[in-house]
């Protein structure tokens, strides 16, 4: 009789084991691919621009020989970043479309807000998700909401870097919304 007991005993332990185990694989696959897509709906559409650089790329970045100071501060902040995603659209339906998307993601994200910028019949909000320090950060979220003929821009960078580093990036990548880039990186 014990050993019977014993024997459904472990096999009920096992049979949980297993439930876990399919339990958190299932969150874990579920989050990844909810961080990996909020952004990717606007890849490969008409009327949106798409630029999309990875963890590989910026690897394979870092790995080239820096002539100067400049060069070397740009080389030392990409081995620091994991995904750059730029969406640009001239496209009222796809802006609204961008910032409604933006605006839920900032909310469930945890995202607090940098600085925020209203010139010109645009708007430009800068979002951070700070790190270890107050100047570190692991993710940014710019977006600028053109009127007119001007384009609407979403960008989102993750990584583990320091505002401060932000130029060397905006100079040597020519990003839309470098100028405000700039501007939080002195912030």
């Amino acid at each position: 009789m014990k050993s019977t007991i014993h024997e459904y005993q472990k096999s009920n332990f096992k049979t949980m084991s297993k439930k876990i185990i399919l339990i958190l694989g299932l969150v874990l696959v579920s989050n990844t691919l909810f961080a990996q897509s909020v952004f990717d709906k606007f890849d490969n559409q008409d009327d949106i621009t798409a630029v999309v650089v990875n963890k590989k790329m910026f690897s394979m970045l870092s790995k080239v020989d820096a002539k100067d100071k400049q060069s070397q501060q740009y080389i030392n902040l990409i081995k620091k970043l994991d995904n750059l995603k730029v969406f640009a659209t001239a496209n009222d339906k796809k802006s609204d479309d961008m910032k409604a998307v933006a605006d839920k993601y900032i909310k469930t994200a945890g995202l607090e807000e940098l600085m925020r910028i209203n010139e010109k019949g645009k708007t430009v909000k800068i979002y951070v998700k700070s790190g270890a320090t107050d100047s570190q950060v692991k993710e940014l979220l710019m977006f600028i909401e053109g009127s007119g003929k001007e384009e609407s821009v979403l960008m989102s960078l993750t990584g583990n870097f320091d505002l401060d580093e932000l130029s060397a990036l905006t100079d040597k990548m020519n990003l839309p919304g470098g100028d405000e880039l700039k501007k939080a990186g002195k912030k």
